[in-house]
């Protein structure tokens, strides 16, 4: 048994969210024992036991990409030069945090739904998963981040919509690009996408009233195969997570799910990121943990949330840029994302941001 430690770095815990939510307390983080934590002045300790499986995973893994030679060296990720916010036409509702730099609080309230908020999460899911669909056709080499944003953004206007992130806690984008190592809210800048890259784009709309959010990584160029498997991976992970949802079904089973395909492939579920609750806030209980734990809580018919797992060919810790957003692997290993918006009904889970 080894032991694993992360530093979490930061003015404080929750300097960001995934799509900018991550779990905010010690208590929500690392419940159920399998953890223990330190907090002194703005560091935190993180000291995690590794199971007897994920380690033996991670040595067959590591072997595999030795003995293959198939995985591709690439240079650190670099910050390129970020542009203004683009401009929302002002017929368009804007969420209520729009035109504050503050970081909402997470609502303690679950989102349930009737038939008319049903309707417009489905519609909102319906253009968020759109407008990924769109955005991926953008990817490929010598297109940048910055380019992928404002088509994004023009889309999402367009459709008499806001961009759910823009002014969100002061991110100044209209989407967000992950590259590689970065494990998520990545701002998109002037860096031109690679051949053989990876890139997440998270598109969360906020169409009357209602926020739907989804994600997807997708390949940029010829991947080489390693990569392809842990991006394979990570999409069939939120499709078991997904497949297990229904009303009272407990939350702890979605991170079980995961975990046990994650390790079985020897790679890595991020757990400082989670899931949420969404409608008509953009963030809200119930937290979403994607690795084992013992939390509390059941699904409930009409209630919305996201799933949005995180895996990494190595460590899960991470490393927080200046503008405490991007977030990377602290060992450089590369990290995939993949998230749907789902609606809990009595005989399963609906996903409403399907592309």
């Amino acid at each position: 048994m080894e032991s694993m430690v992360s530093f979490i770095t930061g003015p404080t815990l929750a300097s960001s969210s995934s799509s900018f939510l991550e779990a905010r307390t010690l208590r929500t983080l690392f419940s159920g024992g399998r953890g223990t934590s330190i907090v002194q002045k703005n560091i935190v300790i993180v000291s995690r036991k590794l199971s007897g499986l994920e380690e033996a995973m991670r040595i067959r893994r590591s072997r595999e990409l030795q003995s293959s030679g198939k995985a591709r060296k690439r240079p650190p990720l670099r910050r390129g030069k970020v542009s203004g916010p683009l401009p929302v036409p002002e017929n368009i509702l804007t969420p209520p945090y729009v035109g504050t730099r503050l970081l909402p609080e997470i609502s303690s309230e679950h989102q349930i739904h009737g038939e008319e908020g049903i309707d417009r999460m489905k519609a909102a899911g319906e253009l968020a998963a759109r407008v990924l669909d769109f955005a991926g056709t953008l990817v490929r080499p010598s297109v940048t981040t910055d380019e992928i944003d404002k088509a994004v953004h023009k889309m999402i206007v367009d459709a008499g919509a806001y961009p759910s992130p823009l002014g969100y806690g002061g991110f100044p984008k209209s989407v967000c690009t992950s590259v590689n190592e970065c494990m998520c809210h990545g701002i998109p800048d002037s860096r031109q996408l690679q051949d053989g890259d990876i890139i997440n784009i998270d598109v969360t709309v906020y169409l009357n009233g209602y926020h739907g959010d989804t994600s997807k990584t997708f390949l940029c160029g010829n991947v080489d195969e390693p990569t392809k498997r842990l991006v394979k991976v990570t999409e069939e992970c939120l499709h078991r997570a997904i497949s297990i949802c229904k009303d009272g079904v407990s939350f702890k089973k979605i991170g079980k799910k995961i975990s046990e395909l994650a390790e079985r492939h020897g790679f890595s579920v991020v757990e400082r990121f989670v899931g949420h609750g969404v409608g008509k806030v953009f963030h809200s209980e119930p937290i979403i943990l994607h690795h084992r734990n013992d939390n509390p809580g059941y699904m409930v018919e009409g209630e919305t949330f996201t799933i949005e797992p995180i895996l990494t060919m190595g460590s899960i810790e991470c490393i927080t840029w200046g503008d405490n957003w991007t977030t990377l692997t602290a060992d450089g290993s590369l990290a995939a994302q993949f998230e749907h918006t789902i609606l809990i009904t009595r005989k399963g889970a609906e996903i409403l941001t399907k592309y």
